[in-house]
């Protein structure tokens, strides 16, 4: 059996709001969600949160034992599920899957717990455990199937909606509730992160144009939190319920560096994108968009841009390419699952997200950089997303139009 996939629902908890057309015209406008946050931190810090009214979901009783991080990634899976038109009583539980891609887990239960000044509460390790989120989706949802959590950094929940393809390719369910949640916005991660000198920095006013992906004056990325999830299922099934698909995901690429824990590597990434293209039985030229990782890191960047020319070749100025990373942030786990919805509904609408706050490119980062004025993209068939992540995972997720 090798069933082709069809994203039928789509659900977001960002910082651009929950409802993905809306994102999607803010990114196109160049509107960004970063602010500053924690003013009492030594240093200026700035984050992309989300608004998130929590009753929408969860009465007061429920919410005990809930982290944010889980809180989100109900949100949005359920928003994907209704979505997708799909019910209750639709489908046998036991061919339903969650997959799930989280990083660190529930981080306001941990900073609870170190701030708590000896009161820990009884509910913190379920609360922060990785896992959860999928598990509270899961009993959300009434999933019988599996329900797997993917941590590997930032390319935790491209590589859960890769592996949820697998698993729908292959008959072994019949709906994928796929992506991830990550809420890390609290002062000792932030902390732990200025530590590794990867965030950006700005002067006081500059917050929400920090992150600069490919230009010559990036100095990295900031925190974003939120959650995204895609509702996959074969298009045989999808055409019988008569479901809207906004496109198929007709290649995925995972490879490992396997040569340094936070330095990237262009072959690495290469193989990961290779990979993608000849499962989906496409030549480079016929890819137009890639939303790009793009931290906005001086090494990042340029190893990206390497990998991507190493690929293209010659057809390289035929790829447009932006990182939104500039207007969200870097959401870490959840990043790949959002990227992921970006790239599906920039095939969906024709139109490209631009590459923000990029006055002048790094001679090194030379690409087809979408700009502000030029979105339009109507012959628009293929695109891709790339996760590229510390620990050396490199996650490559290719979407076709319906």
């Amino acid at each position: 059996m090798n069933h082709e996939v069809a994203v039928t629902g789509l659900g977001v908890m960002a910082p651009h709001g929950d409802e993905p057309g809306a994102l999607f015209q803010s990114l196109l406008q160049g509107r960004s969600a970063i602010q500053p946050v924690f003013p009492e931190l030594p240093k200026p810090a700035a984050a992309a949160t989300v608004a998130f009214d929590e009753t929408r979901w969860f009465t007061k009783l429920q919410l005990a034992g809930v982290d944010r991080v889980s809180q989100l990634a109900v949100a949005a899976a359920d928003l994907a599920m209704r979505d997708a038109g799909i019910q209750t009583g639709d489908a046998d539980p036991e061919r339903i899957g969650v997959f799930a891609g989280c990083g660190m887990g529930g981080a306001a239960a941990l900073e609870a717990a170190y701030r708590g000044n000896g009161r820990v509460s009884p509910l913190t390790i379920p609360a922060f455990m990785p896992n959860a989120p999928a598990a509270h989706v899961a009993m959300r949802q009434g999933v019988q199937g599996p329900v797997l959590t993917y941590s590997v950094a930032c390319a935790s929940s491209s590589a859960a909606i890769a592996e949820a393809a697998k698993a729908i390719q292959r008959g072994e369910i019949d709906i994928a509730i796929a992506g991830g949640s990550e809420a890390l916005i609290v002062p000792g991660v932030v902390l732990a992160w200025q530590a590794m000198q990867t965030l950006a920095t700005f002067p006081p006013g500059e917050a929400a144009s920090a992150v600069r992906p490919f230009a010559t004056d990036r100095s990295g990325f900031v925190l974003g939190e939120g959650a995204a999830f895609l509702v996959l299922e074969s298009v045989e099934r999808a055409r019988r319920r008569g479901a809207r698909s906004y496109a198929t995901l007709a290649g995925w690429g995972l490879s490992s560096d396997a040569t340094h824990l936070t330095k990237p590597d262009a072959p690495g990434q290469a193989r990961a994108l290779r990979t993608a293209l000849r499962q989906a039985g496409l030549q480079p030229r016929d890819v137009g968009y890639c939303n790009a990782h793009g931290t906005a890191t001086r090494i990042g960047d340029v190893v990206e841009r390497n990998a991507l020319a190493d690929v293209w070749g010659n057809d390289l100025d035929l790829l447009r390419v932006s990182s939104t990373k500039a207007l969200h942030g870097h959401m870490l786990g959840a990043a790949g699952a959002l990227e992921a919805l970006i790239t599906v509904l920039a095939l969906h609408n024709r139109q490209l997200p631009p590459n923000a706050n990029c006055s002048e490119i790094d001679p090194a980062c030379s690409l087809h950089l979408v700009t502000p004025n030029d979105t339009a993209a109507p012959a628009l068939e293929a695109a891709i997303s790339n996760s590229f992540a510390f620990g050396g995972t490199n996650s490559v997720l290719l979407f076709r139009r319906a």
